[in-house]
């Protein structure tokens, strides 16, 4: 703080932080000059909330009891049972880059694909904007899309799994 009047400096600072809230804002900064030798640099930031994602609890069989009369081996649980990885899928289509996602080619517009659709090697399927640049996404092969897994204006980062096509 400067040396003109510390109880100034946190009432300015206090006003700026409630103008970043009231104007929806995420930064700002500013330089109060005192005098030729004085001044004061603030910089008020606003952290993004996070997001919370909650996993799908997993089921897991319960260890087999050293005293329990021995029985024949129960078959294994079918794979659909156990939660999996969509990025894990072969019919992931992931997202090349960090930016956000797009399902139609402007607000209010029909999507490229919705779930169900068959789509065709190199069919736009949606875009990912990154740097103030639409980059369209296009289906690594043909076939049939099975899950949407990113919502529109959704960020996303590299490697995310945005859709399952089969």
């Amino acid at each position: 703080m400067s040396k003109n009047s510390p109880d100034a400096d946190v009432t300015f600072i206090a006003a700026l932080a409630e103008l970043l809230n009231k104007n929806d804002l995420t930064e700002i900064a500013v330089k109060r000059e005192y005098g030729e030798k004085d001044s004061l640099d603030v910089k008020v930031v606003k952290k993004a909330p996070q997001q919370v994602v909650q996993a799908a609890p997993v089921a897991y069989a319960p260890a087999p009891v050293a005293h329990a009369p021995a029985a024949p081996a129960a078959a294994p649980a079918p794979a659909a049972a156990l939660p999996e990885d969509p990025a894990q899928h072969p019919g992931a289509v992931t997202s090349p880059m960090v930016g956000t996602v797009y399902l139609s080619a402007e607000p209010g517009a029909t999507p490229f694909v919705s779930v169900g659709a068959q789509v065709a090697e190199g069919q736009t399927v949606l875009i990912i904007e990154a740097m103030k640049t639409m980059n369209h996404i296009p289906a690594p092969r043909a076939g049939t899309v099975k899950r949407i897994l990113a919502s529109d204006g959704q960020a996303v980062e590299y490697g995310a799994p945005l859709m399952i096509i089969e």
